[in-house]
């Protein structure tokens, strides 16, 4: 872990505009050599002689600014390049290998009758940007630690599978399976690098756009979080980001490059795989995609290499003395480049070189096919090892190597560099002769003309598979391998949730502020509590949670450096290096990509994290549910905290802050276990089954989702004979009638557990009506349950019929039943076609807006005099009470005035 002295000072560079010249004769001497090697040598000698100047400055750690980009050539003189470890012919035969098994695999998947494709072109200009990783940076998890983390560009995935087929990691049969998981099982391959779909292969899925980067970043800061706080060494573990340029236009991509600059993440080194096309053509036509880059990187703080040439352009370069190569290539647009990258050397040396004289003789004595083949410095493993070697070596700033390719590289004139390449998925049989050719696969033309392309394999015995396994065991073993070395972990006593189950007594609180008393018992644990971690973006004061600061503290590399303006106070803002409290700032991406990072470390690094991310819950699934899939295909675990949940909870706020949807968006993650409790107790049991789940011995990988309100409420003790079972299933019975004698039920989830037991009062008081109170924790659990017994019900129709969870505990309860949340209907929806009886429901479907909350709920119609209303509909409708009923009840509860409604309890603490 670099040091403080090796970190970005806050102050990166800057001219001195204020500061006062002590020697003016010194300042005068060396202007005067500035002007005399401008006069003397040219502008050109003047301006390399600045920029030596500024990188030497640079490496005596004198503040200068920063610039914005430099020429279009690599960053690593050719005379810096690094001495070369590997056998270069053996690794070309290996690269060729993998090449030409990359291509089959998807050509043969497109095969008549399945024609399920995959992506040729990604890999094919990446794959030597691969190679060197594997043959000589990327480090395995065999020796006990957590090895290196690798976030491969999703499309790259059949060259990975290529090249674990010649290392006997899979065989024939599973790639002929690529793409077809289910009618080839077992031995189908995941498109993409899917780890709950291969979890013993994939570690981290990266094709969602934009959140491979993101999510590198936050795995880079989570090690150096691990080893701060003594969980885990993570100080040999090096994160390699695998990116496409037409990636980084995502928001995602570039959004948090500042918080790895900032601390200092040298453990970190972006791979950006310039090929210059997106899917359907140029990054930048008109531009420099690379170029653009550069000043986005540097501006954020990042040490930048640019891995433009290959070697063959070294002889023309040093010949380069008036600087009118460089300057050719730093004004040729990326889709001149491109068009190159398609064309015979004729054509490059009348377009490039032609028009002018010193160019033109700079290549006189080249051939066309010597122009033709002038390459990008990606597909050059020696360019691209020393590029890996100086990002290795660079410390205190994250890296990014931009490098150069060409998309379809082999593939031949109708992929190289064709802009509908991205979607081609099969090579005709002269494509892969010259495929072939090109490569030098020993695979004759009889076997391509007369059936599906073979793979090909040297030999388990050969010099390039025995060179290949002995590069890996150097490096600790295979990747990418996915591990889980961590053992389950003792769960707390039921001591621990004594508090919570005693209930608030008179004083009323919040969901909210129940879940963190639980969690502050939690963390007092001896055998887990520093396992948790706790999450939140910028908003720990909101959520009643500062009262952690003094004790968990907030995780700061450099400590807290100032001193606090709150010093004096009770729950004082406190950082540390040690501190168990991320603080990421308003950033709800960023919150859930720590969020992933900590809940796979069993994975990773084979220690548990328990993160714990409490947010607004309109921020959550509505505006990271992309992130939060990402998280269920990782196999991350944790404790996921809608805050201030509900529509019309939380008032003054409006429309963008009122939350009627979230157990909707998160009712579609198969991997999300989603509760919307009323009350502490119901609250203890989900935390601590949620505990057993996932880091107990049944070792489940989901991650429980809570909507938690900020609505202060009177908290009962726990029922006797409380129905945990009930609770965790999805239903309960909180309260039966006792008054009445007509009979209904009334089920509600969260906030709205408290109106369904006013209008029960009500409903026994004035209009004889028995109802028993439901608290439904559970909607969303509720469904998936019905559904899984509807499946099996399906396809086994003569055993005997299974009756799903609802039904059965509703069936000895007499209807007609309604049911209510601080939610849209679809959500009580869910469950209407299990439940036995006449069923209606009651939703803040809309859009919410400012005002009180008793105001919101009469407009909603969720509030307890609606509920009533809503009750004896369902009985007239039945015939059990007369419908004048409902006019009075309309009347008389003024549910047609929403200034008429109790405007409930102010304010909005948690």
């Amino acid at each position: 872990m670099a040091s403080g002295s090796d970190r970005n000072p806050i102050i990166i560079g800057g001219l001195p505009s204020q500061v006062p010249d002590f020697d003016p004769e010194e300042t005068r001497e060396w202007l005067d050599s500035l002007d005399a090697a401008v006069d003397e040598r040219g502008r050109e000698r003047a301006r390399y002689l600045m920029l030596r100047l500024i990188e030497r400055a640079r490496e005596k750690r004198v503040a200068v600014p920063e610039m914005r980009s430099t020429d279009y050539v690599n960053t690593i003189a050719t005379k810096d390049e690094p001495f070369f470890p590997g056998d270069e012919e053996i690794e070309r035969k290996v690269l060729n290998a993998t090449r030409w098994n990359a291509a089959v695999m998807v050509s043969r998947a497109q095969r008549p009758g399945i024609g399920v494709g995959g992506h040729i072109a990604t890999f094919a200009s990446s794959a030597s940007l691969y190679d060197v990783g594997f043959n000589h940076f990327f480090r395995g998890k065999d020796q006990g630690d957590g090895g290196d983390q690798i976030f491969f560009q999703g499309h790259a995935s059949p060259g990975i599978y290529a090249r674990a087929f010649l290392l006997d990691r899979l065989n024939e049969a599973q790639l002929d399976a690529f793409r077809q998981e289910k009618s080839k099982a077992p031995n189908g391959l995941s498109s993409y690098p899917h780890p709950r779909l291969m979890p013993d292969f994939w570690e981290f899925p990266t094709v969602s756009m934009g959140l491979g980067p993101l999510g590198a970043i936050y795995q880079a800061r989570m090690n150096r979080y691990m080893e701060a706080r003594g969980i885990a060494d993570t100080s040999k573990s090096h994160v390699w980001a695998y990116l496409g340029d037409g990636e980084m236009d995502e928001p995602e991509s570039l959004g948090q490059l500042s918080i790895a600059a900032r601390e200092g993440l040298d453990n970190l080194t972006f791979v950006v795989n310039c090929n210059l096309q997106r899917l359907d053509g140029p990054v930048r036509g008109n531009g420099k995609i690379i170029q653009e880059l550069e000043s986005q990187f540097r501006g954020a703080g990042w040490n930048v290499i640019k891995l433009v040439w290959d070697r063959s352009w070294d002889p023309l370069l040093a010949q380069d003395r008036t600087g009118i190569l460089v300057n050719k290539l730093n004004t040729t647009p990326d889709g001149q480049f491109q068009t190159y990258a398609t064309e015979t050397g004729e054509y490059i040396r009348e377009h490039f070189f032609g028009d002018d004289p010193r160019l033109r003789d700079m290549v006189k004595d080249m051939t066309d096919q010597q122009i033709l083949h002038l390459g990008r410095g990606g597909h050059d493993h020696r360019k691209v090892y020393a590029a890996y070697a100086a990002a290795k070596a660079h410390k205190g700033q994250p890296t990014v190597i931009l490098a150069q390719t060409v998309k379809g590289w082999t593939l031949g004139p109708n992929f190289e560099g064709r802009n509908a390449t991205h979607q081609m998925k099969k090579l005709t049989v002269e494509d892969l002769k010259r495929f072939r050719d090109r490569l030098h696969i020993p695979i004759t033309d009889k076997q391509l003309d007369e059936g599906y392309p073979p793979y090909y394999h040297p030999g388990r015995d050969s010099e390039e598979i025995q060179y290949m396994h002995d590069r890996r065991q150097g490096l600790g073993g295979y990747v990418p391998t996915r591990v889980v070395r961590a053992k389950p972990l003792p769960l707390p006593e039921e001591k621990t949730y004594a508090a919570a189950k005693k209930g608030s007594g008179t004083q009323s609180i919040a969901t909210t502020m129940a879940f963190v008393r639980i969690l502050k018992d939690l963390m007092r644990d001896k055998e887990i509590g520093k396992r948790f971690v706790l999450i939140a973006p910028d908003e720990y004061r909101t959520f009643g949670m500062d009262a952690f600061f003094p004790s968990a503290k907030i995780y700061n590399p450099l400590g807290q450096q100032y001193e606090a303006v709150d010093r004096d106070l009770l729950l004082a803002y406190k950082e540390s290096p040690t501190g168990q409290m991320l603080h990421d700032g308003i950033s709800e991406a960023g919150c859930t990509a720590s969020l992933i990072a900590a809940g796979s470390a069993y994975a990773t690094h084979g220690e548990p994290l328990i993160p714990v991310y409490v947010f607004y819950s309109m921020f959550g699934f509505q505006r990271t549910g992309d992130q939060f899939w990402q998280m269920a295909d990782q196999l991350a675990r944790g404790f996921v905290l809608g805050a201030t949940a509900g529509r019309t909870t939380l008032t003054g706020e409006g429309l963008q802050h009122a939350d009627g949807h979230s157990q909707l968006l998160a009712s579609t993650n198969p991997g999300c276990v989603a509760y919307d409790p009323a009350y502490g107790f119901e609250i203890a049991h989900i935390m601590k089954d949620g505990l057993r789940r996932m880091y107990g011995e049944a070792n489940e990988d989901v991650f429980y989702y809570l909507t938690v309100y900020n609505e202060p409420i009177q908290h009962p003790a726990e029922p006797e004979n409380v129905d945990v079972e009930g609770i965790l299933k999805g239903i309960h019975r909180f309260s039966t009638g006792e008054k009445g004698e007509i009979p209904a039920q009334i089920m509600a989830s969260g906030v709205a557990v408290p109106w369904a037991l006013e209008a029960q009062k009500i409903l026994a008081d004035e209009w004889n009506v028995k109802a028993d109170v439901w608290s439904a924790t559970s909607w969303n659990e509720l469904r998936r349950e019905a559904v899984d017994v509807e499946r099996y019900n399906l396809l086994h129709p003569e055993e005997e019929q299974r009756v799903p969870y609802v039904t059965r505990k509703l069936e000895a309860a007499q209807g007609p039943f309604v049911a209510v949340s601080d939610w849209m209907r679809s959500v009580p929806d869910q469950i209407a076609r299990w439940v036995p009886g006449a069923y209606q429901s009651l939703g803040a479907d809309g859009f919410g807006f400012a005002d009180t909350r008793g105001a919101a709920r009469r407009f909603f119609h969720i509030d307890a005099q609606s509920i009533v209303l809503a009750v004896l509909t369902e009985l007239a409708k039945e015939g059990k009470i007369d419908r004048s009923a409902l006019k009075t009840a309309v009347d008389r509860y003024e549910l047609l005035d929403v200034a008429a409604a109790d405007p409930g309890a102010a304010g909005g603490d948690a």
